[in-house]
């Protein structure tokens, strides 16, 4: 267990985050094509080169969520994935969940489904070079949601999966993601997140789960994006601290935030902000998806795909940036600095 605490620091080492680069097929086909580019295994694989081989990289980051396609792939010089980034200080991770699926009994609501046949795809995905996996559970707010039910079953097949995975050799990220889809206020979603955070720790527990050697990744405290209320910056940090102070254990490695839908430049600033509120019992930094390849996509898609230094200068800068706020030194001029020049690893 000794390593994987170790891995699991080295996840949230000081200005490093973890960058997500795990979207399942469809979901690839979809911003691909909602760019104007065709989806198939050979632009996938160009795409996610381009991101994991940008240069210094390893200096705001210190691994990648990888999807089973990409885990699998190679650079165009035959590396494998999980070896490229070895070789540049990175750690491979691997998502091991096989997706949210409607739970029974509870219309709207879903179970992160996987278990079966986790403990043999664990023992390949480390084979493989995997050094961390990651399962994501989904909860919905409002209509009576969520159900009791549907954060009991979460919970639990999030401890399963980290059990397994401790077991296995792997670090777990802990994925529990309250959405930000409804009408509903900042006050119910730290309610909720509070009372899904803490159901999660109890399964963990009661697992024998190590929790010096987990990641979490939870959602930050924000309203539904049809309350119609604008919470400030300020109200967002504080709420979301609080709601950790409130149920995260002091002995967990670390939490790497997800964006949860937010713009770039606004997730970056939250984390800063809450960052600005500490010390904290833990390291608050990114585990972010679209938040930084949003911007990289664009830019490396003006092109069909093409314009791979223009892509990397993009997911560099954003790194950056959220490496700055990894440590509350964030600041507005830090945007217009875009570096076009390139890093060495």
């Amino acid at each position: 267990m000794t390593n994987l605490r170790a891995t699991a620091s080295a996840m949230v080492a000081p200005g490093k985050g973890i960058l997500a680069v795990d979207e399942s097929v469809a979901t690839a086909t979809k911003r691909l094509e909602g760019m104007g580019i065709a989806s198939t295994p050979e632009s996938r694989q160009a795409y996610r080169e381009m991101l994991l081989t940008t240069p210094g990289l390893a200096n705001y980051v210190s691994g990648a969520i990888l999807f089973d396609e990409t885990l699998r792939q190679t650079t165009a010089d035959g590396v494998p994935f999980p070896d490229h980034l070895c070789d540049r200080g990175l750690l491979p991770g691997i998502k091991v969940d096989t997706g949210a699926k409607p739970l029974a009994g509870h219309p709207g609501e879903t179970v992160t489904e996987g278990l079966d046949g986790l403990r043999e795809r664990v023992a390949e995905y480390a084979g493989l070079g995997a050094s961390f996996a990651k399962w994501r559970a989904v909860i919905a707010i409002g209509g009576g949601r969520p159900s009791r039910a549907c954060v009991s079953a979460n919970a639990h097949a999030l401890a399963r999966y980290a059990a397994l995975c401790q077991e296995g050799g792997l670090v777990p990220i802990v994925e529990p993601e309250v959405l930000s889809d409804g009408d509903h206020s900042l006050e119910i979603c730290e309610a909720v997140t509070t009372a899904v955070l803490r159901a999660v720790f109890a399964e963990l527990t009661e697992h024998g789960v190590d929790l010096s050697a987990i990641v979490l990744k939870p959602s930050m405290v924000v309203p539904g994006k049809g309350s119609g209320q604008a919470a400030t910056v300020a109200e967002v940090a504080a709420a979301t601290v609080r709601c950790l102070r409130a149920s995260v254990p002091a002995a967990v490695s670390g939490v790497a935030f997800l964006s949860g839908g937010q713009g770039a430049e606004v997730a970056t600033v939250h984390l800063d902000a809450m960052n600005r509120l500490g010390p904290h019992p833990w390291p608050l930094t990114f585990s972010y998806g679209r938040a930084l390849q949003d911007p990289a996509l664009a830019a490396w898609a003006a092109d069909g795909g093409a314009s791979v230094e223009a892509g990397q200068a993009a997911l560099r800068h954003r790194a950056r940036c959220n490496s700055a706020a990894r440590s509350g030194a964030w600041t507005p001029e830090m945007e217009s600095s875009l570096d076009l020049a390139g890093a060495t690893l």
